[in-house]
């Protein structure tokens, strides 16, 4: 069993850059597909970002195509997300999470679940 704990999140101006970090223990991380998602108040938990277990495979909400990046490091147990060119909609708590089955931009492929952290970005 997979267990996680984000970090990185805070508060930055828009047009500013973040990166969140998502650190995992337990076996089976290298073959594990990962998955960042964000939740706004009000709002339902919506996918941003997703990688295979190698990596090799990325998906990307059209909303942050282009400014956010995924990546991993399987050496040191740990998921990045890389925010860039940040808006202030991109203001949420960010979750990550390990896919179990499933396609890796479906929220229900997913049953492990990190605490969350804040990202606020201002006007």
């Amino acid at each position: 069993q997979v267990q996680l704990v984000e970090s990185g999140g805070g508060l930055v101006q828009a047009g500013g850059s973040l990166r969140l970090s998502c650190a995992a223990s337990g076996h089976s991380f290298s073959t594990t597909g990962m998955g960042w998602f964000r939740q706004a108040p009000g709002k339902e938990r919506e996918f941003v970002a997703a990688l295979s277990g190698s990596g090799s495979l990325t998906y990307y909400a059209d909303s942050v195509k282009g400014r956010f990046t995924i990546s991993r490091d399987n050496a040191k147990n740990v998921v990045y997300l890389q925010m860039d060119s940040m808006k202030p909609e991109d203001t949420a708590m960010y979750y990550c999470a390990a896919r179990k089955a499933g396609f890796l931009d479906d929220i229900e492929s997913y049953s492990t679940w990190g605490q969350g952290t804040q990202v606020t970005v201002s006007a």
